[in-house]
């Protein structure tokens, strides 16, 4: 019994190592790639570890193009995804209050409407906001990218919603009792019990617009503005040779921020994802 239960933990192991290699197998491919020479990636793709190391890759990569380095494209894409994370955050959490702890006319109505557009495609509403943008002047700006996500985003609206109708209403009325206001009860009470959710949200956002690249490529035409999604892009020339060493050099980069995120952060992420509200 002792030798099958070994063999079987064994085996297990062999197995979920197997899978996990083949999962991170292409992120693998990515990062040695990035340390190859550009016309040896994929003449031996079959090879994941080159025979010589090229830094190069990353001198040349950073060096960007139009007369604008990567630290350019990088900075942009954190000003974005930060004032849209910050956005869609705060915002979502006072909205999912609003839902779950008062009481107005039409709040199942306007609820069903939220909930809604989480079914409505952005190819649908993505011309008739373009021509919004336009007239206001927006477009080839960061406003389109960032202003919307204070409004609330329906996803985060909802999970939100679920966390705090885990936290009991005698909390809120004991807070009223003492003189707290809804704003009072909401910063107070509400805001740092939610904060596995708050921080769920706030990754998820932010990995979002870090990797917009519809968003960028609709409503940026200015390489001094692009962010790194369109940089990358650039790097693709179908028309010439295009200088893929120097490409999965800025590729690999641009995933230290996210992955940064999630090493630090996995022990709320795992929370909010599981909904549990309050615990005790």
């Amino acid at each position: 019994m002792k030798r099958s239960k070994r063999f079987h933990n064994i085996l297990y192991h062999v197995l979920v190592c197997l899978f996990g290699f083949l999962m991170i197998y292409p992120l693998l491919w990515m990062v040695m790639s990035s340390f190859k020479e550009s016309s040896s990636i994929f003449r031996e793709s079959y090879r994941l570890i080159p025979d010589t190391i090229h830094f190069e890759n990353y001198i040349n990569g950073w060096k960007g193009f139009g007369g604008y380095t990567f630290g350019v494209f990088f900075s942009n894409s954190f000003l974005i995804a930060i004032i849209a994370t910050i956005g869609a955050v705060f915002s979502s959490a006072i909205i999912a209050f609003g839902f779950a702890r008062l009481h107005f006319r039409g709040q199942g109505f306007w609820f069903s409407c939220v909930m809604l557009t989480m079914m409505l495609p952005f190819q649908v509403i993505m011309i008739p906001q373009f021509l919004i943008f336009k007239q206001l002047g927006w477009v080839n700006t960061i406003l389109p990218l960032t202003v919307p996500y204070f409004f609330g985003q329906a996803f985060f609206i909802f999970q939100n919603m679920q966390f705090i109708r885990g936290i009991p209403a005698e909390l809120d009325e004991a807070a009223r009792i003492d003189g707290c206001t809804y704003y009072g009860i909401f910063l107070r009470i509400i805001l740092p019990l939610i904060k596995p959710s708050i921080v769920t949200t706030a990754i998820f956002s932010f990995m979002w617009r870090w990797d917009d690249f519809f968003g960028a490529l609709l409503y940026l035409n200015s390489p001094a503005k692009y962010t790194l999604s369109i940089a990358l892009k650039m790097f693709s020339d179908p028309s010439s040779q295009s200088d893929w060493g120097s490409m999965f050099a800025m590729s690999t980069l641009s995933i230290i921020p996210i992955f940064l995120i999630f090493l630090f952060f996995q022990k709320y992420l795992v929370e909010g994802i599981s909904t549990e509200g309050l615990k005790g």
